[in-house]
């Protein structure tokens, strides 16, 4: 009998991973948390074609995130979180990622050629999809935040610099972890209004400076004494990651700190996994992004000025922290 590591149930594996992200991108699974409903009225709401879309929705029952009786569907517990109606919905990152399966379709040129020359990349996206990235990487960082900002000793710091800030969500838990800390997030203009919304929802904004730019452009601002750079250096190559770490030097204050979230491959580059899966990820949608071992990333923060330079938390799913100090 075949088994879940059994090669081809790897290999077709995207059939479950399309059928889910098929249902999230007609977002049918906040129609039926919404209401209960035959798949009749369900094609009709959405505008499908019945037969299709029954097939669809039974398949989802067989995933475990539906349920029927009769012909009446409904969202289990499992499936509720794809419903943007779930308090901890985790539907923007799955849209995120239907929206790079056109880029992972170009896998096998970017491995000939070394990079995929048919790729879509974040500047490309619309509105739509830019506010769904953002939702997506809130998702993924709300909980994570707050474990982080609980392991790492946060009490010397005063002001923290969240370069690439995105919604917030680390500089919330930071604040929310140190009441004496405040906070310089730093993002592109079309998203400071998000984080301002966040900050707003959470109580915080009057502790936080918002500041828009683009850290591939402009410097940094200065006078901070933390400085984080959260699921930042992946995207980048070598040398846009010595370029950035050079402003983040040249904006913290003297004996600053810079903390960096990531993955953090062993030499062999096989550990963690999912930074393995993930150096694919980055290479079919950025121009030079990548993950990186703590030797490589070692030797851009000492080119860049930086000493002290450690691993303080290993982990396996891009959460470890390393951190570099800017001399006094």
């Amino acid at each position: 009998m075949p088994t879940e590591d059994d090669p081809l149930n790897m290999a077709r594996a995207y059939w479950q991973s399309r059928v889910i992200l098929t249902a999230a991108e007609l977002d049918l699974f906040t129609q039926l948390h919404t209401k209960p409903m035959s798949a009749a009225r369900l094609a009709a709401i959405v505008g499908l074609d019945l037969r299709a879309a029954t097939r669809l929705l039974d398949c989802l029952i067989t995933f475990g995130l539906l349920a029927k009786d009769q012909d009446v569907y409904w969202v289990t517990s499992a499936g509720e979180p794809l419903s943007s109606r779930h308090p901890e919905t985790i539907l923007p990152m799955v849209l995120h990622l239907n929206h790079l399966w056109g880029n992972w379709s170009g896998l096998t040129e970017a491995v000939r050629k070394g990079g995929n020359p048919a790729r879509s990349t974040v500047t490309e996206w619309s509105g739509k999809e830019q506010k769904a990235f953002i939702g997506a990487m809130h998702v993924m960082g709300r909980r994570l935040a707050q474990e982080l900002a609980a392991a790492y000793d946060l009490r010397p710091f005063h002001c923290l610099l969240d370069v690439g800030g995105a919604s917030g969500s680390y500089t919330i838990a930071f604040l929310r972890r140190n009441p004496e800390l405040h906070a310089v997030l730093f993002d592109l203009p079309e998203v400071i209004p998000l984080a301002k919304e966040r900050l707003i929802e959470e109580g915080l904004l009057h502790r936080v400076r918002l500041t828009a730019g683009d850290f591939y452009q402009d410097e940094l601002p200065g006078g901070c004494d933390l400085a984080l750079l959260s699921a930042i250096i992946h995207q980048n190559s070598p040398a846009e990651n010595l370029e950035l770490f050079q402003k983040v030097q040249r904006a913290l204050a003297p004996g600053g700190v810079l903390l960096i979230r990531d993955h953090i491959m062993e030499e062999s580059r096989t550990h963690p996994p999912t930074g393995a899966l993930f150096a694919l990820n980055m290479l079919v949608n950025t121009r030079g992004g990548d993950t990186y071992t703590m030797s490589e990333l070692t030797a851009l923060l000492e080119a860049a000025g930086f000493q002290r330079i450690r691993l303080v938390r290993r982990g396996e799913k891009m959460d470890c922290l390393v951190e570099a100090q800017k001399p006094l």
